[in-house]
């Protein structure tokens, strides 16, 4: 008996699907099915492209009108549906396509025939420049992803903005290499941190055995059955459900021998990394009676993550999956061992104030230290670093806090901190960093177990502090697959110190990785956001230092409009006046979703009234709704909470005072980083006076 022939969809025909009229989408699903069932059937009249470079691409007739391409093997069983469009449309793209393996990496590539004139024009001032990649060989060139098609055009190529030009024509791992060996690294570099093999023997005829890599499944899915084509097809735009970029997919699968970090910029993917991994997880190393916990910082990511499991998941791999903020986890376990105490979120509220204030009162007056000075102690050192006893805060370092303190100093200033937790005990309240502390203390003492996890993976984790890693420690005790972080120190707006891991036990030495690749921002709002950055210092989590030189974005748009104003009234008429052109813009008739970004609920509050005054619907985004879809209303936010959201556009409301001092603003910088890099294509940043 015969093995059926593997069928597989390019992402090229899923996004061409998304853009057909509904009938015609209707027309494509029914046919891509029957094709799925017998890719063989006598009843598929494959024909040939008379000026195809690829005699495997073959026209397949959908109705009088529309074709399909499809590459159809001269030998072997694999089936691709490549691409859908009008009759002439299709023959056209097909005319310029090869689908190949590369020799060197075994990945199945779609290749972009055209000459090197058209793919990559050369100015006179370039031809004298030097070759970007004269001295890489062939083989270093193919090992990276590039087609053989492409080496020609590749080697032509003089600056950073001829690679740029041509990326839309390369796969995505052989543009991704380029930019990093152009900015330094070497080819032994890229490949160990992709885990890439390139000393097998390849066959360049082995469809079957190509589509296998993760360079492959980066672009190409096999459906083995019309539920899974259904699955797919009936949500053609949510690419991330499907692919992913070969780096993500290594690390998404297979076992790992101890905790693993990954950084990211904005718009890289980490967050689908970690649900991808924690899918994986579920599936193939957590027995019966087990789960997987999937945690971040704030209970709004909690909710979309949970929500995007369930699009992702069957009903047996989301019941080994546990989702919940730190936070609730904490609050959760504390209940289930009886312990009465609740938890400061806002140390303003009633109770915590009524405390702190009682501390504040048995503060020494010869110091002369203001009163914020307290508090910020408090938070920066005392709960960060887990300071209970005065002898430990003699000793304690106080790493980006100004001014030294004297013993004598520390001695007298610690009555206040010793003070404030009695007055809380009392009240029977704890602070967070305390909380978090004591639980981690109760898990390693064994006085209490927490639920029976098979792997804890954590998002934004450069948002949770030095108690909180711990913590994460103490519940997942060293072990194999133990531990996956994803993190971007750029982005850290919630915890205003540093943390490194390996002091907190967490030892990610060999098992850290990084993504470059933004797919979400245009380049051009990608740059300006960097720019808000630039003076300020960005960690990697574990106590080295991030860079951005080596992030780009996939897509390209205008570059943000940056405004300033005197006053609110002025910011919310440059708002209306974008948010109308674009609007007015939208090329397929769909509004596009828009959100006014504010700095505080009282700047979101101001926008929000005078939006609503000039006639456009709003609602307002809150720990308890998103709204994310509504794209006829605008949105609005608090920096804060727009993190992890995105949008088609983004209108950023900040006062003069974040753009002051790079060192003396980094805090209100990232803020600011964080809602621009929430717009997909268009973005507005307003400078209030």
């Amino acid at each position: 008996m015969s093995l059926k022939p593997k069928v597989a969809l390019s992402q090229d025909f899923l996004l061409q699907l998304a853009k057909l009229p509904s009938a015609i989408q209707s027309k494509v699903m029914k046919w891509a099915i029957q094709f799925q069932s017998d890719p063989t059937s006598p009843g598929i009249n494959y024909e040939n492209i008379n000026a195809a470079r690829d005699s495997n691409l073959k026209s397949v007739r959908l109705d009088r009108d529309w074709r399909g391409i499809v590459f159809k093997p001269s030998s072997g069983d694999v089936y691709v549906l490549l691409y859908v469009d009008h009759h002439d449309d299709a023959y056209r793209w097909a005319e310029k396509r090869r689908l190949a393996i590369n020799p060197v990496t075994g990945a199945m590539q779609m290749v972009f025939v055209e000459s090197v004139a058209d793919a990559a024009p050369v100015t006179p001032a370039e031809v004298a420049s030097n070759p970007l990649f004269a001295e890489l060989s062939d083989r270093d060139l193919l090992s990276l992803g590039v087609p053989e098609a492409a080496l020609a055009a590749v080697r032509a190529l003089t600056s950073d903005s001829g690679l740029d030009a041509m990326q839309a024509q390369l796969p995505v791992e052989a543009y991704e290499g380029l930019f990093l060996v152009a900015a330094g690294d070497s080819v032994s570099q890229v490949l160990a941190a992709r885990e890439t093999r390139v000393d097998r023997l390849v066959d360049t005829a082995d469809f079957a055995t190509a589509l296998a890599t993760p360079e492959s499944q980066s672009r190409f899915v096999i459906v083995d059955d019309d539920e899974s084509m259904r699955a797919i097809m009936n949500a053609p735009l949510a690419q991330w459900r499907v692919f992913l970029h070969p780096t993500q997919r290594k690390l998404a699968a297979g076992d790992r021998s101890g905790p693993v970090r990954v950084l990211g910029g904005a718009g890289t993917g980490k967050t689908v990394l970690a649900m991808h991994r924690a899918k994986w997880l579920a599936e193939n190393r957590t027995p019966p009676g087990q789960k997987v916990l999937f945690t971040t910082f704030t209970r709004n990511l909690a909710g979309d993550i949970e929500q995007n499991l369930k699009t992702l998941c069957g009903a047996s791999t989301l019941a080994k999956l546990e989702v919940r903020n730190l936070d609730s986890w904490v609050h959760g376990f504390m209940r289930s061992q009886k312990l009465e105490h609740r938890i400061v979120y806002d140390r303003k509220q009633d109770a915590a104030l009524q405390a702190w204030r009682a501390a504040m009162a048995v503060r020494d007056p010869k110091l002369e230290l203001p009163d914020d000075f307290y508090e910020q102690e408090l938070e920066q050192v005392i709960l960060a670093q887990g300071i209970t006893t005065l002898g430990e805060y003699r000793t304690a370092r106080r790493v980006g806090r100004s001014g030294v303190l004297s013993r004598s100093k520390r001695d007298a200033v610690w009555p206040v901190f010793e003070e404030y937790r009695g007055q809380l005990t009392s009240r029977k309240l704890k602070e967070v960093d305390d909380a978090y502390r004591e639980v981690a203390a109760l898990l390693q003492s064994a006085q209490a177990k927490a639920g029976n996890y098979s792997a804890v993976v954590v998002d934004e984790t450069q948002d949770l502090g030095q108690q909180a890693l711990k913590l994460l420690r103490a519940l997942m005790p060293p072990g194999p697959n133990d531990l996956f972080f994803v993190g971007d120190g750029h982005q850290r707006i919630y915890s205003r110190h540093r943390a490194a891991m390996s002091k907190c036990g967490i030892d990610i030495r060999g098992r850290s990785r990084k993504l470059y690749l933004n797919y979400r921002t245009t380049d051009e709002i990608r740059r300006q956001a960097v720019a808000l950055l630039e003076g300020c210092e960005v960690d990697d989590l574990d106590d080295g230092h991030d860079e951005s030189k080596r992030y780009k974005s996939l897509s390209r748009g205008p570059a943000p409009v940056l405004v300033q104003v005197q006053g609110l009234e002025a910011a919310a008429a440059q708002a209306i006046g974008f948010i109308k052109a674009l609007r007015a813009e939208a090329a397929d008739g769909q509004a596009p979703t828009i959100c006014v970004i504010a700095s505080s609920e009282k700047t979101r509050e101001g926008m929000a009234k005078q939006l609503l005054a000039a006639g456009l619907a709003g609602v307002t985004i809150t720990a308890q709704s998103n709204h994310g879809d509504a794209r006829d209303t605008v949105h609005f936010a608090t920096m804060h909470r727009a993190k992890g959201l995105e949008f088609d556009a983004v209108v950023v409301v900040a006062p003069e005072s974040y753009f002051g001092d790079a060192e003396q603003t980094a805090n209100q910088r990232k803020l600011m980083y964080v809602a621009l890099t929430r717009a997909k294509r268009a973005a507005m940043l307003i400078k209030v006076g």
